[in-house]
């Protein structure tokens, strides 16, 4: 009579150990992009001299307002590939696959094809240690996951120096990065907490929304041939120089404050306006 009880008790007992696995989401497939967050900002760019609602630094806002943007017609910087922290915020298609031993079939790797810049990022799941800080940075960093329930945590490091915003403001290699991918049905969102000890007085938390696509893509979708060329014509040949303004001497720094109308306080950004006690302060001044 007490056979039953001990079958079911033994069956209970192996799915409880085998529920994390069941937990985790296949994240497996291609996913676009969907822009209705920080749209502006993601497609057309964002405005010259904007740092709203960035908590930045002293250094930061310095080096984004020397930028030029024909710094980008320079043949070295035109193929510029958009780093890890970035590069899911355009235009961009995403194939996810995995990677598994072929004697345990556990998980070794998760892999990213971007079709931005033709970039394959792998995710390691095995346990493995970051390397040295000396190691060579790269594009898409280092990174390695594990699973949180039906959630993938990643956590990056190895970056290279690339960009907050595409309006100049910078960041720096000595970047960490800590990813969710969440699946809910066809919808996958990514979310991004950035940390640099440089360019940054506090994380930075973007988020975005992928979709499932339902079907493969022509092989031109995930192809982006770059190959510099001359942009400008009556550049000197013998000019050495980046493109870059003088402390000071950016003219077009006042165009974003007085189209829009707002104060130069509140677009020089800083931890400060990420609040919204932040459009307190700006009320008891008027």
């Amino acid at each position: 009579m007490r056979r039953p009880s001990i079958v079911a008790s033994l069956v209970a007992g192996v799915l409880c150990v085998s529920a994390p696995a069941y937990a985790q989401a296949d994240l497996s497939g291609i996913w676009q992009p969907r822009f209705h967050e920080d749209q502006p900002e993601r497609l057309p760019g964002p405005e010259l001299g904007d740092y709203l609602g960035l908590p930045i630094t002293e250094g930061a806002r310095k080096w984004a307002e020397s930028w030029d943007p024909s710094r980008l017609t320079v043949p070295e910087h035109q193929c510029q590939v958009h780093i890890s922290p970035y590069i899911y915020r355009g235009p961009m298609n995403v194939r996810i696959w995995e990677e598994k031993d072929p004697r345990t079939q556990e998980i070794v790797a998760i892999k990213q094809y971007i079709s931005t810049y033709e970039q394959t990022r792998t995710i390691w799941m095995d346990g493995r240690p970051h390397p040295s800080p000396n190691t060579p940075h790269t594009w898409m960093g280092f990174s390695t996951g594990r699973w949180e329930g039906d959630m993938l945590t990643v956590t990056t490091t190895h970056i290279k120096q690339g960009w907050v915003r595409r309006n100049g403001l910078p960041q720096s290699d000595r970047t960490t990065m800590t990813e969710r991918f969440i699946r809910t049905g066809n919808v996958m969102t990514h979310v991004t907490v950035v940390r640099d000890p440089v360019y940054l007085t506090e994380p930075l938390v973007k988020s975005q929304n992928f979709v499932l696509s339902l079907r493969e893509l022509p092989q031109q979708n995930w192809l982006w041939v770059c190959l510099p060329v001359v942009e400008v014509a009556d550049r000197p040949s013998e000019a050495q120089d980046v493109p870059a303004y003088f402390p000071g001497e950016n003219p077009f720094l006042a165009e974003t404050r007085k189209r829009r109308g707002l104060p130069e306080e509140a677009l020089r950004g800083g931890a400060e306006t990420m609040y919204p006690e932040f459009q307190q302060k700006l009320r008891g001044r008027r």
